[in-house]
């Protein structure tokens, strides 16, 4: 199942930068061990804003919200989900 994922971050500015820096680390490193996963395949910046939109490739809800909930940004994001279809127009 396709997902359209929006997720923007927001960390609060009293958390020490070392701990940010940190929690942004492994925050790459699960994104890039889900990108090689097939997990997700796209993830794109919205430019101007701490926020990106995805498509995630996963076979259940639950499996997506373990997906989100496993990354160590997910508690300062906030997360818009939508499911997707194939269009019966696509010739892809």
């Amino acid at each position: 199942m396709l997902y359209h994922v929006k997720m923007d971050v927001n960390i609060p500015r009293d958390i020490p930068l070392e701990t940010v820096e940190a929690i942004k680390a492994a925050e790459k490193k699960r994104a890039t061990e889900l990108q090689e996963a097939g997990k997700w395949p796209h993830l794109w910046r919205i430019v101007g804003q701490y926020s990106n939109i995805s498509i995630i490739d996963v076979e259940s809800n639950d499996e997506l919200h373990a997906l989100l909930s496993s990354l160590p940004l997910f508690p300062y994001m906030t997360i818009q989900v939508t499911p997707l279809a194939k269009h019966p127009s696509s010739i892809v």
